[in-house]
């Protein structure tokens, strides 16, 4: 029962470090601009909709699909799928909407949604979960990804 408990205790530890590198891997999102009016995102929703919320959905082999583990206990929650559906509907996708934007943010390459699932020698930080979706940063969903968060950049006046 012994070689049991501390082994229990080793993983445990284990476990606990693995998430504690992690999250140091994590970089801060810069603060909200302040010249956004508020309640107004600048995401496109549309483009979020149609391009960036099927990324999601996607079977990757190998991987599961980010709702998989996305729609329960992390910190980027998806709205969860009821059985037998394949996409959200119009109120689940407005709720996604807003939980991108906890890892997205506006113009920077640097957002956890780029960062975490996309592999370390391709530029991305230490640790994801789910495993590292993306190898390349020229993969297609990868760069829909950039492409629409460097979009809602701020603009100069």
């Amino acid at each position: 029962m012994l070689c049991l408990e501390g082994g229990i205790v080793y993983t445990s530890v284990l476990v606990s470090l693995i998430l504690a590198f992690g999250l140091l891997g994590q970089r801060g999102a810069p603060a909200p601009n302040p010249n956004a009016a508020p309640g107004v995102s600048p995401f496109d929703y549309e483009v979020f909709k149609s391009k960036i919320q099927p990324i999601f959905l996607a079977k990757r082999p190998g991987h599961a699909r980010c709702v998989s583990c996305h729609s329960a206990g992390t910190g980027f929650r998806l709205q969860p799928l009821d059985p037998g559906k394949t996409t959200w509907t119009e109120d689940e996708t407005r709720k996604n909407f807003e939980a991108i934007q906890r890892v997205a943010v506006p113009g920077n390459m640097k957002s956890r949604i780029l960062m975490h699932p996309l592999a370390e020698d391709a530029g991305g930080d230490f640790f994801h979960n789910g495993g590292k979706h993306w190898q390349s940063q020229n993969d297609p969903e990868w760069t829909a990804l950039k492409n629409w968060i460097m979009a809602a950049a701020p603009k100069a006046n």
